[in-house]
């Protein structure tokens, strides 16, 4: 292991401030940095030695050896207040203070546990529900999350196709009557966390609304079993569950791997996974929709989910294309950096009728997540404006009906995704083959 940065901001708020200094030595479980405002505690995943300190990271030299225990949290008889101590925040991407969170008076609602893992290639969510160990504590890290937001039930939001990890949280919840099972189609974005809402509750929130309005809380599937390792064990935040995948020596099956310390590099995942397999096109930290372009050298934080290296970019040419921009998928700065990476020329960019400004400068949300409406008038556009290809970011949904008009406009499409789909053996987003509705409550 080389040596381990933690970056100071790796969730929403502000950047934490450093408490520890360079020469300090700490253990797994000392606490290295505090938040200034909104945020949450960061804590060493490593024995070793602070080498720096600045007002971007702290890195810390790891002893070669490295024993299993921790430093503890002190034990107190509020379980908000162990699970803010913890620095636990929304594991599933955004990175939400958990505690700030489940602070919220659900007056008798919903706890929506988001297990829908819907980025392609990845598999940790469902490897932690197919454990009987882990998924007998996930059910308790939900029981405990329910009497801290004083919640009534609990539903699980999963894809149906999903079908161990189904069985495995059927059998976990058969004497918890206060919990059910959702069960999801296999379409993006199902975890978005408004469509969790619809999905579960029935209930379409305006996009500038949270899920308290429908008295919810939609909590990660980790996020709920690090609540119950703060509350069982006064275990704090240090490590994440996470997949690798793609071009990668071995084939590009995905390699799980659970409770990574934080602050571990990627170049050090990636050849914990065996290595990049030849020329690569870029790797990604994240999913394949909302993740980002990374280097050998960045750290994993509290949100990492993914890296997936990718095949190489086809050669466009310096080819006219159109941007169609989506709420769910990437923002215009990554579709212009795939465009780039693939040589080509952006000629036109448009927006998908459904993504609103909900405030002046933030990112756009879409109106109703997964359930579009034709986009014809934006594949005109691009195409009055120059475009021979358009790359789209778009739900499944939504690219199916750019489908539609696309070529017949001659227009040649492509998705964000593809140089992911491609490397790992997923199908390409184009067409939507599978219902948008299931079986829905088990």
């Amino acid at each position: 292991m080389g040596n381990v940065q933690f970056l100071l901001k790796q969730h929403v708020g502000g950047p934490c401030k450093p408490a520890v200094n360079a020469g300090d030595y700490v253990k797994k479980g000392t606490l290295i940095a505090e938040p200034a405002g909104l945020g949450a505690n960061i804590f060493s995943s490593v024995y070793g030695t602070v080498e720096s300190v600045d007002d971007q990271m702290i890195v810390v030299v790891p002893d070669k050896e490295q024993p299993e225990e921790y430093v503890k949290l002190e034990k107190m008889s509020s379980k908000l207040d162990m699970v803010k101590a913890a620095g636990l925040v929304g594991m599933g991407g955004a990175g939400f203070p958990t505690g700030v969170k489940l602070g919220t008076d659900l007056q008798g609602g919903y706890i929506l546990v988001n297990a829908a893992e819907c980025e392609p290639g990845l598999r940790h969510n469902m490897v932690q529900l197919e454990t009987k160990e882990l998924c007998e504590k996930t059910v308790r890290g939900v029981e405990y999350c329910m009497e801290i937001s004083n919640a009534a039930k609990a539903i699980f939001a999963i894809k149906a196709k999903n079908e161990a990890a189904v069985k495995s949280l059927k059998e976990a919840i058969k004497d918890k009557p206060a919990m059910s099972i959702h069960l999801l189609p296999d379409i993006y974005p199902m975890g978005e966390e408004r469509a969790v809402v619809r999905e579960c509750l029935d209930i379409l929130l305006e996009p500038d609304k949270l899920p308290s309005a429908a008295h919810a809380n939609v909590c990660n599937v980790e996020s709920v079993l690090r609540v119950a390792e703060a509350v069982e064990d006064c275990k704090p935040c240090f490590s994440k569950n996470m997949t690798v995948i793609g071009k990668l020596n071995g084939g590009n099956a995905p390699h799980v791997f659970m409770d990574v310390p934080i602050g571990t590099s990627v170049g050090d995942l990636i050849e914990k996974a065996g290595g990049i397999e030849g020329e690569y096109g870029e790797i990604i930290m994240g999913g394949a929709f909302t993740g980002q372009p990374t280097t050998l050298e960045s750290p994993v934080t509290k949100t990492t989910g993914g890296i997936i290296v990718t095949v190489p970019f086809p050669d466009l040419h310096g080819a006219p294309v159109g941007l169609l921009v989506c709420a769910c998928g990437g923002s215009e700065v990554r579709m212009r950096d795939l465009v780039a990476k693939m040589n080509g020329k952006v000629v036109s960019v448009t927006f998908c009728k459904q993504a609103v400004e909900v405030k002046p400068g933030a990112p756009r949300k879409c109106e109703n997540p997964g359930n579009c409406p034709g986009q014809a008038e934006r594949c005109l556009t691009m195409k009055k404006e120059g475009s021979e290809y358009i790359l789209i970011g778009n739900c499944s949904d939504c690219s199916n009906t750019v489908m539609g008009s696309a070529p017949k406009l001659g227009l040649k499409v492509m998705h964000q995704t593809d140089h992911v789909c491609r490397t790992i053996g997923h199908k390409l987003y184009r067409h939507l083959t599978v219902s948008k509705t299931v079986e829905q409550t088990i």
